[in-house]
Order: structure tokens, then sequence, then C-alpha cells
């Protein structure tokens, strides 16, 4: 007779993540209405503990799936054109993006009547502004670029490597094995971390609901509403017209293959932590391994139209509106300007604060207005990340539908157990573009 634990893994694992979600709302009211302290310290342990761990593999995993997919250019013809055509997609659909959040900001106007007081309220210690991000992409020390986590130097590293072991050729060819190893070893790792991920969706989603309630959302009210509204056009009117129009796709299949991936990230708020099951799933809709190896990753650490498109385009709005400051249509378009080329700078961790700043500091906004908005980060990076990481798995789709390189009959029936960790490439062919 089966046991429970056989009942948990026959279980799909996107009903998985709800039931850990429904636990966890009822724990967390649980919690909050009855006062009960332990209960909110436990919730609070193990979603911390979950993020800990998924942020533990991100040094590793960056660097090294970088440097592979960038050596792996090689078996990939024609693998320049796919990275310009990639890159330019990336900018288009952030641009769209960031077009919705100004369109609904001027619509609803977030800011009026929100009553919220913002004296005493102090600039964060650091801000983001071009110079340092300019600045920051390349490292000083290379131990302290990986000690402390900073993702856009570890991009920079993962880039001139996997570069130079292309250019070198055969030589390098012990390097870019051991970068694969290490790859296989931190994704296989990481996979223990993601099949906790139900445990992990309780403690946080309790943790949220008890210490903010739902109170603290009535000032913010209108904006909340706003970066919901605005990601799910983006995430499901947006991203389906580019399937149908521009790849000839049916978005239905879309969401069926890659909804465990846009279902992880919004439970865990991490692009970068839920990259292996973005490859998994852009690769099970048809994308030939090459090519996704170098697309998902880049896409991971620099396609953020949730958290750098809609979300600062909003918060710009709002925090100029609580401040009574008159924005013009030169403030609009350089909030789009920034939006769009300046994603890189959230890097796929948790959060958006640097991306926030930076373009509040680039308008010439209060960055004191970051303070205003801390206390309901949590709730709005939910869908903020689903929605990176689902335009992390259209742009793929998109440009091999384009090139006619993407398996179609995969595309249309997705299937395989997400649960098995790292699967091997389909194929080790070269992927030909389409002239």
């Amino acid at each position: 007779m089966p046991g429970p634990l056989s009942a948990v893994r026959r279980t799909p694992f996107w009903a998985q993540i709800a039931g850990g979600l429904a636990l966890g709302l009822l724990l967390g009211w649980i919690a909050r209405a009855g006062d009960v302290a332990w209960l909110t310290t436990t919730l609070d342990t193990v979603g911390k503990t979950f993020v800990q761990l998924l942020k533990l593999a991100v040094p590793p995993l960056v660097f090294t799936a970088i440097v592979v997919s960038v050596a792996n250019l090689r078996n990939v013809a024609n693998a320049a054109r796919l990275a310009v055509r990639t890159l330019l997609w990336f900018l288009a659909t952030s641009l769209v993006a960031v077009a919705v959040g100004l369109g609904l900001g001027l619509l609803t106007d977030p800011g009026r009547g929100a009553g919220l007081s913002t004296e005493g309220l102090k600039a964060p210690e650091e801000a983001g502004s071009w110079v340092d991000f300019l600045t920051g992409i390349v490292p000083t020390n290379i131990a302290t670029s990986f000690v402390e986590v900073n993702v856009l130097q570890i991009v920079f590293l993962g880039v001139v490597t996997g570069a130079a072991v292309l250019k070198i050729g055969e030589k390098a060819e012990p390097v870019r094995r051991i970068a694969e190893s290490v790859l296989d070893l931190t994704q296989t790792a990481l996979w223990w971390v993601i099949r906790l991920a139900p445990l992990g969706t309780l403690g946080l989603i309790g943790k949220s609901v008890a210490k903010y309630g739902w109170d603290l959302l009535a000032p913010f009210a209108t904006l909340t509403a706003d970066v919901y509204i605005g990601c799910a056009i983006v995430l499901f009117a947006v991203y389906p017209l580019l399937l149908r129009f521009a790849g000839g796709l049916n978005p239905v299949h879309f969401f069926r293959g890659a909804w465990p991936a846009i279902q992880l990230a919004f439970v865990s708020r991490s692009s970068v932590g839920t990259l292996p099951v973005t490859r998994r799933v852009t690769e099970r809709l048809g994308v030939p391994s090459e090519y996704a190896s170098f697309a998902v990753p880049f896409g991971a650490t620099t396609k953020m139209d949730g958290c750098a498109a809609i979300y600062p385009s909003l918060a710009a709005i709002f925090v100029a509106q609580v401040y009574g400051i008159h924005l013009g249509i030169g403030d609009y378009l350089l909030i789009a300007f920034v939006s769009v080329i300046g994603s890189a700078a959230t890097a796929g961790l948790t959060g958006a604060i640097v991306m926030l700043t930076l373009t509040l500091s680039t308008v010439g906004l209060p960055l004191e207005g970051v303070g205003l908005l801390l206390a309901i980060d949590p709730i709005l990076d939910m869908i903020r990340t689903a929605t990176n990481v689902a335009g992390q798995a259209v742009v793929p789709i998109l440009v091999a539908a384009r090139e006619k390189t993407l398996d179609r009959a995969a595309y249309d029936n997705p299937t395989g157990d997400l649960l098995t960790g790292p699967e091997p490439a389909r194929s080790a062919e070269p992927v030909a573009a389409a002239a």
C-alpha cells in the first residue's frame, strides 16, 4: 500500500505549490488573527530558509551557465544572429511592458489620495545610478563578486570566460568540461531545493499574511492593483498575442508547458532561482537545447518585464504624485528609456529596489519615496517575478519559431516530469538557423 510520501510524489508539481499556497494563507491568517507569535516565527524561518537555499546556488549557477552557454554557441549555426535577435526581442517586449505600466499609471493616478506621510523617510543608503551601474559591471576583485553575490559582475565574468573558451577552442576544452560539470552539480543540488518549493511557498505566503495582513494594502490599493493588472496584461495578453501573430503558435500550449516555472517564480520571487525550471520548460516546449542554454540564462539576468519595466514606471508615477511633483512627456520618455536599457541592474535577484532607485534618481524624484514602497514590495514582487520568467521563456520560443528551429510537435504537446532533475540535451547536432 503506497504511503503518504508516494502520494505526494505522484501529485503534479503545480498542485503541490497550490496546496502550499492555500495552507500558507490559512496558517498566516491564524497567526495574525490569533496573535500566535511562534507560528509567525516558524513561517518566517521556513520562508527565509527556502530563499537562502535558492540564493546559495546563484553564484556558481549563473557563472557556469553563462560560461557553458557562450562556449556552446559554437554548436549553433548563425549564433551571432540568434544572439542579436534574442536581445532585440528582449528590448521590444520590455518597451511594450513599460508602455503598459505608464498607460495604467496615467489612467489611474495611483498616488493621488493615498494619504501617506513622507515625514521622516530616509533615502536608501545605496541608491542606483548610471555611473554605479556602468562602473559596477566590471569587478575590482573576482572573489568579492562571488562573496557579495553581485550577479551583474558574475555575468560579466561568465561572458568573458565563455568568449575566451570559444576563441581558444580545443585547448580550452577542459575548462568547458569543468564548467559543465559544476553546472550539472549545481543544478542537481538546486533541484533538491526546488522539490521543497511547496514548503517554501507555505512559509513565504504565510509570513507575508501574518506580518502584513491586508490592512497595509489600503493606502497602496491603486498601485497594487495597477502592478497586478499591468503584469496580467503583459502575461496573459501581450505574450499570447506575440506567440500567436509573431510566432504562429497556440498560446494555450505555452502556458500548459511553462506554468510550473511561472508558478515557482511567483512564490520564490527569484528569476535566477527559477532558472533550471525555466530552462527545462523552454526545452520541453521545443526550443533546441543548444540555443536554450544561452537564451534562458541570458534572460534570467537581463529580461525583467515585471521588475524593470512595469513596476518602476508605475512606482515613479506613484512617488511623484505622493510628493506633488509634476511629470512631463520628457520624464515619461526618460522612464521608458531607463526601464528598457537598465533592466540588467535587477540581475535576477529577489526584489527590484536597485532598478527603482535608478529610475527615481534619473528622473529626479526623491529617493525617500523608496521607503514608502518597501512594506508592500514582497506582495508586488510575486507577480513581477512571474512576469519576468514568462518573458524569459517566451522570447526563446519566438526566436526559435521564427528561425524554423522550434520543435512544433514538442510545443503542441509538452510532456515530461519537471521533478526528475536535469535531463540530457535533446540533440547534440548543431542548430541551423533558417536563412
